[in-house]
């Protein structure tokens, strides 16, 4: 101990140290849940997936408030990507915490269902024995005077529209 100027001995200034680990359980929660709320309704919402009720609502309101939260924990994630940086391993594993917090904050402001639900572009019109259809498969089916055509359901699911010609004119078929 030194003393100060008026002879008395001076009180070590003491640091309230929190641990690295208690920011690096942050960052994994802070993670966690940015990914949860983007990720949780493009697994909820899917076709041919049975939804129950609660479970599409909970989706919806992930769904809605995903730019917020996302935001908020990408702002605290940096913060704690700050008091985490240090060199060695960690620093590799704060990048990718940065990157897995970015991509959330993206995917919550883009329409990913989009992404899942394009339109094929090249449909392949095929004979019912070429197909590949299994007994099962559900079909939704256009007649226009004498020709008709099936499109699995599996596919149209996931497509929602094509365009084709029937009888000569032309069809848009949706799901």
């Amino acid at each position: 101990m030194t003393q100060d100027g008026g002879g008395n001995a001076a009180q070590p200034v003491t640091r309230k140290v929190v641990p690295a680990a208690g920011f690096a359980w942050g960052l994994v929660c802070v993670v966690l849940l940015s990914l949860a709320v983007v990720l949780v309704p493009a697994w909820v919402i899917q076709p041919f997936r049975p939804q129950g009720q609660r479970e599409l609502a909970v989706a919806l309101v992930l769904r809605r408030f995903a730019p917020v939260v996302t935001i908020v924990a990408m702002a605290f994630g940096l913060w704690l990507i700050w008091k985490l940086w240090s060199p060695g391993w960690r620093r590799a594993s704060v990048v990718i915490s940065a990157l897995l917090l970015a991509g959330a904050l993206w995917l919550s402001r883009t329409n990913y269902f989009e992404y899942m639900f394009r339109p094929d572009p090249t449909p392949h019109v095929l004979a019912l024995n070429q197909a590949g259809l299994d007994p099962d498969d559900m079909v939704l089916v256009v007649r226009a005077g004498s020709e008709s055509r099936a499109y699995p359901v599996r596919m149209m699911a996931y497509h929602h529209l094509v365009n084709d010609t029937l009888g000569g004119s032309p069809v848009l078929p949706t799901y």
